[in-house]
Order: structure tokens, then sequence, then C-alpha cells
């Protein structure tokens, strides 16, 4: 398997970048598993969405009707996969689309949106300062900044965030909840969602993003995980892949 690293930020300029072990940046070893089933959802297309422009971590912008749609199908599709009111940690990234979505989901499954945790760690990838600019007029600048096979920034940011520097983030975040019994829901971002399912199959790190990262996958979808196998629990008919 290809080491999962960051960049070292001790580097002078000029010099060629050492790579560190992520295991080392977040303190100890990458869990295999998480202890239960991990359904990881992406939040529902969002108005940013609709009209192609870049949101990450910062910009938030509220569902569209497609959006509400999208986590009504999800919500009502992990209902009859578990059944209403089951045991269920909720997760969730702070940012205002995904909580939305939640609390349609919430509905479904019978659970208390208040009671779900808010972590910045799951938040989507930072954008640095093409937030809030469409796709179109960031191409127009500096050409492509999408790889068509992956679906995947082929460009950073100015001022924004790399994959290793997500995926590193993530590793926190299992780690510190690793001891926690029981399924889990967890909603979040298509880029981020990507590399956190990418942590958990245990996938190689992939360059030049040199992280583990999963397949695109329309929004609407969600998915499940146990044992390092993923099983796709609701497909979505999103246009918008990440």
């Amino acid at each position: 398997m290809v080491p999962r690293t960051v960049m070292d930020k001790n580097m002078p300029a000029g010099k060629s970048a050492r790579r560190l072990p992520l295991e080392k940046i977040v303190g100890k070893a990458l869990p295999m598993t998480l202890k239960g089933r991990i359904f990881i959802a992406r939040h529902g297309e969002t108005v940013f969405n609709f009209a192609k422009r870049m949101q990450g971590d910062k910009r938030d912008t509220p569902l569209t009707r497609t959006g509400f749609a999208q986590a009504d199908a999800m919500g009502a599709e992990l209902a009859a996969y578990i059944g209403p009111g089951k045991p269920l940690h909720l997760w969730s990234s702070p940012s205002g689309r995904a909580l939305q979505t939640l609390a349609v989901i919430c509905e479904h499954i019978e659970h208390d949106w208040h009671l779900a945790k808010h972590d910045p760690r799951l938040f989507e990838i930072n954008v640095g300062d093409w937030a809030g600019r469409t796709y179109t007029e960031i191409m127009d600048e500096i050409g492509p900044i999408i790889d068509p096979g992956t679906s995947l920034f082929s460009v950073r940011a100015p001022g924004g965030e790399w994959y290793d520097e997500i995926a590193a983030r993530l590793m926190s975040w299992i780690n510190d909840t690793a001891h926690i019994e029981g399924d889990r829901l967890v909603l979040m971002h298509g880029m981020s969602s990507r590399v956190l399912r990418g942590l958990l199959l245990g996938l190689e790190a992939k360059a030049p993003w040199n992280a583990p990262i999963a397949p695109s996958l329309p929004q609407g979808t969600m998915v499940v995980i146990e044992n390092g196998v993923e099983q796709i629990v609701r497909q979505g008919g999103g246009t918008h892949h990440a």
C-alpha cells in the first residue's frame, strides 16, 4: 500500500518536499475499522451547487427543492434499511447545508436532530480564494482545474487545502471517535466524504492528491461501510458529482 502522507510544511521554499506519514501527524495509527456500521451521506443540492459556484468550507447556501427531495429520499431509504428509532450516533459537518439535510433525514429515522455532534473536521475541502466564484470564471482565468478521470481538483486553490490535509483531519476524527460503539450516521460533503470513505476502505493513496480517495458518487447518495466493505444504501440521481 502506498504510504499515507502529508506535506512537511517546515520544508524551506525551493527544496523538494519531504512527506510524513499521516499517522505521525495525528499521533497514532489509523484504526482499520470503526465499531459498528458507518452510514455516510452527502448533503443535498444547494443554491451554489445548482449555479456551479464554489462553496468549500466557508461559503454556505441553503438547499434547493431538489436538495430537499434528495434528503427526503435518503431519509426514507435509511429508515427502511435500519428501522425507525434504532440506536444511531449522529455526526455532521457544522455547515448549514449538511445540518439541513440531516434534519430531514432525522424526521424519517425518528431521531433528535439536536443530539447530533458537529465536528469541523468533517467540513468540505477549503477552496480558499475560489469560494463564491463559478467554475467557469476560474477556468477562464487559469484553465482546467478538475481532473476528468476522477472529478478531483487538479490544481490547488490559492489559500486553499489539499487532499492530504483533509485525510489528516479525518484520521484525527476517526482516531478520536474509534472507542464509540454502535452504528453512526455521518453527514458531510462531496470531496471530504470521498477521503473518509477511502480511509475507511483502506484504499491506496492516489498521486498527485497523496490521499486515499473513493470513487465519485452523485448527490443524494448514501453508503454504509462495515468492516472495510462499502454498500450503497441509496443511489442518488443528482448531476453534481464529487
